[in-house]
Order: structure tokens, then sequence, then C-alpha cells
């Protein structure tokens, strides 16, 4: 099928049109893009980390604090409490990143933590944008009266448990910090 065809710049051959497939849809069909909000697996959680481990927590307002692994919530973040009453840490949720696990360990088989979920420590809804620009004074961060009634609840029944170990409330009341010649890779917590 190679037709000889003479040119300006000599002889060329012919070749043949590309052949076209039978059907083509008028339009793209478009597939689906996976969904990111599916469920996905539970993030692993070191083992070291179980109820009742006292945490040193390396990040945040509370840097430095040694506090109680309480439970580990579905979204891989721990509930630790301080005890408030000891040591000022209260309920909250910490990131096992951002926390050393240390060998003491505390029974917190009597503390009732089945309430706290991730949904507790959400967020109030969103104030609409007049609000938002309407008052440049800062408001002041109020706990609700069910937060305080919670913390109280667990703080009782937790003081109870680090009173029945010797020292262990000193030990919680102390803040964890480096000297100079401290070397963490090298301690064993």
């Amino acid at each position: 099928m190679a037709l000889k065809v003479l040119g300006t710049a000599g002889p060329k051959k012919a070749t043949p049109a590309a052949k076209v497939g039978k059907y083509y849809p008028a339009d793209d069909v478009k597939k689906p893009l996976n969904s990111r909000k599916s469920k996905r697996n539970p993030p692993k959680i070191r083992a070291s980390i179980t109820p009742g481990t006292v945490l040193i927590l390396l990040a945040g307002r509370f840097r430095g604090k040694r506090v109680v692994c309480l439970k580990s919530l579905e979204s891989g973040l721990l509930l630790v409490s301080g005890p408030y009453q000891v040591n000022g840490v209260p309920l909250r949720r910490v990131s096992p990143t951002y926390i050393i696990a240390t060998s003491t360990k505390v029974d917190v088989s009597k503390v009732n933590v089945d309430k706290f979920t991730d949904s507790y420590f959400g967020r109030a809804a969103t104030t609409s944008d007049e609000e938002f620009f309407a008052g440049d004074e800062s408001q002041k961060a109020t706990v609700s009266d069910e937060r305080k009634a919670d913390q109280k609840t667990v703080d009782d029944a937790l003081i109870k448990a680090v009173e029945s170990v010797e020292h262990l409330r000193s030990y919680l009341k102390a803040k964890f910090s480096l000297s100079k010649n401290d070397k963490p890779h090298n301690m064993v917590f």
C-alpha cells in the first residue's frame, strides 16, 4: 500500500491511515476516586503503653509532667490524667508520639473511663462570621460543670490507687527534666 509521491524534496512514501477503534463514548466516563473518609484500621500503640502506666509528657502545655494512662481511644490518642489534684494535669487526650512510657504501673481497674471517647473532647459548634468579627476581645475558656464533675470522679478513684503505692504521689508531682550531663539514650524509664 506504499505509494510513491513526488514532493519538493524528492519521492516520499505515503503511509496508510491509522486504524480507528469501533466505539468511543461521547462523554468521558469518570471513575469515582477512592474516599479517604472510610474507616481505617485502628492505630497500633506501643506495647509499653497500657492502662495504668505512668507516662512522661514531652510536648504541650504540661511537658515534663508525669501522668497516668487511663485508656487508648479509637483515634489512637491516649486518655491521661495527672490526677488533677496531684500535679494539675486534667483529663486530656495525648498523642503517643509525644510521651515516654515508664516502668511504673498503677492499678486503674477501679477507675471507670467508659464515658470518655473522642467525641467527649470535641469542640462545640463554630460561631457565625458575624459573631467572629464582632467581638475583638478574647473570650476566656471556661470548663463546664460536667467536666469538673467527671474530673472529680476519676480523680477520687485514681488517687486511691496512687495512695496505695508508696512514694508514688511525690513521684507524679515531680517534674521530669534533663540536666547537662544526663544521657537519655542510656536511661531506663
